[in-house]
């Protein structure tokens, strides 16, 4: 299996800085299989873990350490993608994905740290948009392996079928499947600036309380989606329908302390809100936008989700062009 990130022709005994950039890249497959960013870094760690307790002989054996190394990220993430099923069962409340600030307001969410390594960064494009890993959520860990891989990874079904230990026809049909789940879910191609205009309004309505202005930005079909896993006060299951959504901001905009700020932010690559208290980020909206409707909120208030936020650009506006994508 060659890797997909420049380092498929590494010497066969390579020094750390050889290994260690492939970083990025399995940070960034690792994130998009899980949803989690706490749960890739663990997924990275210990795939370094099993390279550096090999003996040098078995490591001087491996033809592509970059490719080794994806191998064993990809496995260790299917393996989690299997036994988090049984963990959210247990979940208090609806369960999303981890969001990422843009990559100028990254921070690391550990103790006294303020910058991330940039291997660490996440690149930010349309495959880690909040409504597509969203729709991942729905899929097997095989399926989604598969598609991930695949699709976006642009690996070969021959390697996909290494890694899941099904046939290369049986990968073939596990990456159809989830593509049919991709179109199904209806993603918005709505250009950024509008959904910034429109999130904008959202955000200009909701602290006027104007409640008119919010059924009128909201699709008549709208959702919304929160998680709080059980460590902050949030709504616990859907709300779906425009009135019912704006009746319940207007509660929040009711029960909102005055020291709370409401920020434009760009959440996984698209525009959002996040609501700040005390120089600290409690809340992370987003958002997906057809045409000039919000047809899905997703509230993100679990701290334990919300560590690699930071306030310290409060004058921070959305760009109109897309994430750099080479971050």
């Amino acid at each position: 299996m060659t890797t997909r990130s420049g380092q498929g022709n590494a010497p066969a005994d390579p020094g750390l800085e050889a290994i260690m950039s492939e970083r990025r890249q399995l940070m960034n497959i690792a994130y998009r299989l899980l949803g989690s960013l706490a749960e890739a870094e663990d997924a990275v760690q210990e795939t370094y873990t099993r390279w550096y307790t090999m003996s040098p002989q078995q490591r001087d054996a491996v033809e592509s350490p970059g490719a080794w190394l994806t191998t064993v990220t990809s496995r260790i993430c299917l393996n989690l993608l299997g036994s988090a099923r049984a963990r959210r069962e247990t979940y208090v409340g609806e369960w999303l994905p981890e969001p990422l600030p843009d990559r100028t307001e990254w921070a690391t969410g550990r103790p006294g740290g303020t910058t991330a390594d940039p291997a660490d960064r996440v690149t930010l494009d349309e495959s880690v948009n909040l409504a597509f890993l969203v729709v991942l959520e729905s899929m097997t860990p095989a399926e989604r392996v598969a598609f991930i891989l695949h699709d976006v990874f642009c690996h070969s079904f021959a390697e996909v079928a290494e890694i899941v230990g099904r046939t290369p026809a049986a990968c073939r049909q596990l990456a159809s499947s989830a593509r049919r789940r991709i179109r199904a879910s209806r993603p918005s191609a709505t250009p950024a600036a509008e959904r910034a205009g429109t999130i904008r309004d959202f955000k200009q309505a909701w602290e006027a309380q104007d409640i008119d202005a919010l059924i009128g930005l909201l699709d008549p079909d709208a959702t919304a989606i929160a998680d709080g896993g059980g460590l902050a006060a949030t709504f616990l299951h859907p709300i779906e329908g425009s009135e019912r959504i704006a009746y319940a901001w207007m509660e929040i905009a009711r029960r909102r302390p005055g020291d709370m700020a409401l920020l434009e932010r760009t959440v996984n690559g698209q525009p959002g809100l996040v609501a700040v208290q005390a120089g600290v980020t409690v809340t992370v909206f987003a958002f997906d936008v057809a045409g000039d409707r919000i047809t899905r909120i997703w509230v993100v208030r679990n701290p334990e989700k919300l560590r690699r936020w930071t306030t310290a650009r409060v004058s921070h506006r959305w760009r109109n062009t897309a994430p750099d994508a080479r971050s």
